[in-house]
């Protein structure tokens, strides 16, 4: 079996989101997909609206970690029938999506719950820091809330 990755380089692009879920129209056991996406904000730091955020990972690690909330969810949520889960590595600019969740399950209620849980796990648990880049001003840290 092939190992998952979770990692993708730059931006999650719309394209990539549309086929995802284009590829579970012929799965007729699903009754329900949920997407979570994170969007890069441009959020004011002195008084410089953020241009992007540049990733990075210990990803050996950090690939277990999201091995972890894959095998966490199907053991806690026992309709979910697919999770799919890329985060970018690299620049992303304001308005591009970084974190793609996409959770399906034979019902409504499994998908919803199960997409915040794992949003809230990979916040929690996977070891990604993010460079906020200012134009003409260099970088700030920051951490997940």
């Amino acid at each position: 079996m092939k190992k998952k990755t979770y990692f993708i380089e730059g931006a999650v692009k719309p394209e990539f989101v549309s086929e995802s879920i284009a590829k579970h129209s012929s799965k007729t056991n699903i009754g329900a997909h949920c997407i979570f996406l994170g969007q890069v904000r441009a959020d004011v730091l002195e008084n410089i609206p953020v241009e992007g955020i540049e990733y990075s990972a210990y990803t050996e690690m950090a690939e277990a970690e999201f091995e972890k909330i894959n095998e966490y969810a199907f053991a806690t949520y026992s309709d979910l029938t697919c999770l799919h889960i890329k985060h970018s590595l690299g620049m992303v600019k304001a308005g591009e999506i970084s974190l793609f969740v996409f959770a399906s399950a034979g019902h409504r209620i499994q998908a919803f719950e199960a997409i915040e849980d794992i949003v809230n796990r990979i916040k929690a648990q996977v070891p990604i820091w993010k460079k906020e880049i200012l134009p003409g001003k260099g970088h700030v840290w920051t951490e997940n809330k």
